[in-house]
């Protein structure tokens, strides 16, 4: 096989990756709680199957380069999946994008956002979903942006000081997956990672550096929290050194990040309840949940 060959092949297995996963019909939840007044600040919940102990509760947060047109509907199969395993989960929706077409966030709304759901899933998670959800067996885990978006979540404690979403204290969490994360702003950006995402994430190039400390997981390591990341070989939206790369910071920092590469797999297959990856990454959350 030539080298074009094998290229239009990738690309041909990535589209068809991609179809797959957005070809699920988007599940209802069992409930949903506001956060907030804005229409995304909302929180949908999926109650496991009843059982006689409550269930570790999975938050799943949506990816899509941050950007306005990726709801959370296209997780919603797979928190369904994760529901039917036994697991209590939670969707959160924050606000992305921008008035430009096809801008990557909104700072600092996104962070305010997530931060801000996070912090009331406790409560809202109760009132959701009652006895059913044991939020002090809480795992975090996202896709993509939302890789990026609950590795910062969990490492707010090390945000500068006076950074608005810093915390006293490490969030009370069992850990986190990431799912083919956005994990590194700066090695994404020299990789043009989602067209150029990060950086209109940070607000562009003269703001790009200032904001970083306060957004970009790989300077904020270590987080004395369980952490591990899920990745496919052949993933040409979110490359694996990206993943890779916030790995060995982490390393250099003392800490273990656990990487599993997964081979012939690419971006989409991780939240596709269709494909054999899918299952790894319930493998993963749940030897942390349980």
């Amino acid at each position: 096989m030539t080298d074009e060959e094998r290229t239009a092949a990738a690309r041909e297995r990535a589209a068809a990756e991609e179809r797959s996963v957005f070809s699920h019909e988007p599940v209802a939840p069992d409930a949903t709680r506001a956060y907030g007044d804005h229409p995304d600040q909302v929180v949908d919940f999926y109650a496991p199957p009843a059982g006689p102990a409550p269930a570790p509760l999975v938050v799943v947060v949506h990816g899509g380069a941050w950007r306005a047109p990726y709801d959370r509907l296209h997780v919603t199969p797979f928190a369904r999946f994760l529901a039917r395993r036994g697991f209590a989960v939670a969707v959160p929706e924050y606000r992305r994008g921008g008035a430009a077409q096809g801008e990557a966030g909104r700072w600092p709304q996104t962070l305010d956002d997530v931060a801000a759901a996070l912090d009331a899933l406790p409560r809202l998670a109760a009132e959701a979903l009652g006895g059913r959800a044991d939020t002090g067996r809480t795992v975090l885990t996202g896709h993509s942006a939302g890789g990026h978006l609950v590795l910062w979540a969990a490492a707010r404690h090390l945000l500068p000081e006076g950074s608005p979403w810093r915390t006293a204290a490490p969030p009370r969490i069992r850990g986190v997956v990431a799912l083919a994360p956005i994990a590194d702003l700066g090695a994404a950006e020299k990789l043009e990672v989602c067209g150029h995402a990060a950086l209109q994430f940070l607000g562009g190039p003269d703001l790009f550096e200032e904001r970083r400390p306060h957004a970009d997981p790989v300077l904020l390591v270590p987080t004395g929290i369980a952490t591990a990341v899920v990745q496919g070989g052949e993933d040409a939206d979110v490359p694996p050194p990206v993943a890779e790369s916030y790995a060995r910071a982490a390393a250099l920092a003392g800490e273990v990040v656990g990487v599993t590469l997964l081979e012939g797999v690419g971006h989409f297959p991780l939240i596709d309840p269709a494909a054999d990856a899918c299952a790894v990454v319930a493998e993963e959350i749940a030897r942390l949940a349980w």
